[in-house]
Parts: C-alpha cells; sequence; structure tokens
C-alpha cells in the first residue's frame, strides 16, 4: 500500500506536533520546580515579567475548567469526548480531498495537539502547563503549553482560511 504525500504530510504534522508538545512537557518537569500544597510553582522570566516559565499540573482543560467536576463527568467530558471529536476530525481531513495545504496544516496541529493532552491525562492524571503571558494587563493568557499553541494556532489558521474562502466566493459571484 503506498501512502499519499497528503497522508505523509498529516501524519507528519501530526507526530511533530506530539513530539514537541511532550519533549517541552518533559523538560519542564525535570528542570522547573513544580506546584505543591505548599510551595507555588518556580516562575523562571524569560522575557522580564511579559514571558514567564512555570510549571503546573492542570486537572481540568482550558485554564482548568473541570477540573472540580467529578471523576466520571470529568473521564467523559476530558477524555472520552475528546478523543472522538480528535478521531471525527481526522477521518474528515483523510476523506476531504478538497482542503488545501493551510487547511490540513490546522486540522493536523489541532489533532497533535489534542493528542498530546490527552495523552497526558491518561498517562499523568493532568497536563503539564508551564508559559503564561501577562503584557501589563493589556494582554494576559492563562497558563498554557506547547499543544495549545498548536491547537491555537491551527484555529487561527481555520479561521483566516475561512475568510479568505469566503472573499474568494464573493468575487466570484461579483
Amino acid at each position: 500500500m503506498k501512502l499519499s504525500k497528503r497522508c505523509v504530510f498529516i501524519t507528519l504534522v501530526i507526530i511533530l506536533t506530539i513530539a514537541i508538545d511532550q519533549i517541552s512537557k518533559v523538560i519542564v518537569r525535570a528542570c522547573v520546580i513544580g506546584q505543591t500544597e505548599t510551595r507555588a510553582s518556580e516562575r523562571i522570566p524569560l522575557i522580564g515579567d511579559a514571558f514567564i516559565m512555570m510549571n503546573v499540573e492542570n486537572e481540568g482543560a482550558f485554564l482548568g475548567m473541570g477540573s472540580d467536576l467529578g471523576e466520571p463527568l470529568r473521564t467523559i467530558l476530558l477524555l472520552i469526548l475528546p478523543i472522538l471529536v480528535l478521531g471525527f476530525v481526522l477521518y474528515h481531513i483523510l476523506k476531504d480531498k478538497s482542503l488545501d495545504n493551510w487547511s490540513l496544516f490546522a486540522f493536523a496541529s489541532i489533532i497533535g495537539g489534542g493528542i498530546a493532552n490527552v495523552f497526558d491525562r491518561i498517562v499523568y492524571g493532568s497536563v503539564t502547563d508551564f508559559f503564561f503571558i501577562d503584557l501589563g494587563g493589556v494582554f494576559k493568557t492563562g497558563i498554557f503549553n506547547m499543544a495549545d499553541v498548536f491547537v491555537t494556532t491551527g484555529m487561527i489558521i481555520l479561521f483566516i482560511s475561512s475568510f479568505k474562502k469566503k472573499k474568494n466566493i464573493e468575487q466570484k459571484i461579483s
């Protein structure tokens, strides 16, 4: 069976996304002192106080949402549902031959980031987050990781791509 360039591209993006995320988390777990009940996480300034690295284990989803849910509901919402959605998205991009390379990259980045965080939840019971940005009140993030960066980047690419496609369709109609 010969794999198409398209399938190889999708697979490589997913694997690289997972690898970058997991390698970064191994480094953070090994080198940055994490938060405990009696101690805050070590805070390492990367760019002054604007970009900080720390080690926080997140038992919930984005920004810790869902961490206070009971175990059965948390398992459904943070493990089973994401696995089903990621499987559906993967099936969609493998079957939809009309997707351009940017959309394929975006979807594959989202899948890779999602798989990486689901992997953490299965293996560690939480997701290791470690970046924090605070631009003096103008812009402030929650604590996030590389998987989150890939998912967010993929969503932004899809958002921009949808506007470009809509503009192209409108130009063809005019």
